[in-house]
């Protein structure tokens, strides 16, 4: 029961990962101009996020889900700005040469920002409740053993995505040039302020 739960989790944590959006061109652009290490850790903080909703998608908390996705203009336009921001901090910077000491007190900046962003779009449940009809998920409300294991599965499964994608980036970032990395910036930064307008406008209509 709890193995086949953790195994549909890490399925629909992996399947709910793979779509390139803003979060995904946005890690592939770190993975590239800073390093894979980077690049994961941002993944990850994707990966929190979605196992977080998947969770509460899975326990039916609807008092939590109701006032989230009630609130999802302001969150989604706060989310917009941020992203905004991020494509032109990105767009202006060029690749970063990372050390050691910078990467790490980088990696919790990394982290909580990608986190931020991913849980600031409460409209990511309706996914996860989508994907449980389809799959047959029953809901788990009161059962917080087999959420719980359901969740740690759609983090493995999501983390699993990109860990094989900045892998993939490592030797592919070894290719580039310094001045392809500096194309990849800026087409990375415009993508990603370009998506973050796009948002702030749905959040004001």
């Amino acid at each position: 029961m709890q193995l086949g739960l953790f195994l549909k989790g890490l399925l629909i944590g992996f399947v709910v990962a793979v779509p390139i959006g803003p979060m995904g061109v946005l890690c592939v652009s770190r993975a590239l101009s800073g390093g894979p290490v980077y690049g994961l850790v941002s993944g990850l903080g994707v990966a929190t996020g979605d196992a977080i909703w998947a969770g509460i998608a899975a326990l039916g908390l609807t008092m939590i889900s109701g006032f989230l996705l009630s609130q999802q203009a302001w969150l989604r336009l706060i989310g917009g700005i941020f992203l905004c921001y991020l494509g032109i901090k990105t767009f202006l910077t060029g690749p970063r040469v990372r050390t050691v000491p910078a990467a790490a007190t980088g990696l919790g900046r990394a982290y909580a920002s990608t986190f931020f962003l991913t849980f600031s779009n409460p409209a990511t449940i309706l996914s996860f409740v989508a994907i449980y009809a389809g799959w047959g998920v029953e809901s788990l409300s009161g059962h917080y053993v087999s959420a719980a294991v359901l969740t740690a599965g759609a983090f493995v499964g999501s983390a699993s995505w990109w860990i094989l994608l900045s892998s993939g980036l490592l030797a592919f970032r070894k290719s580039f040039a310094r001045s392809g990395l500096e194309w990849v910036e800026r087409i990375s930064g415009a993508i990603i302020a370009g998506l973050g307008f796009f948002i702030i406008l749905l959040s004001l209509l």
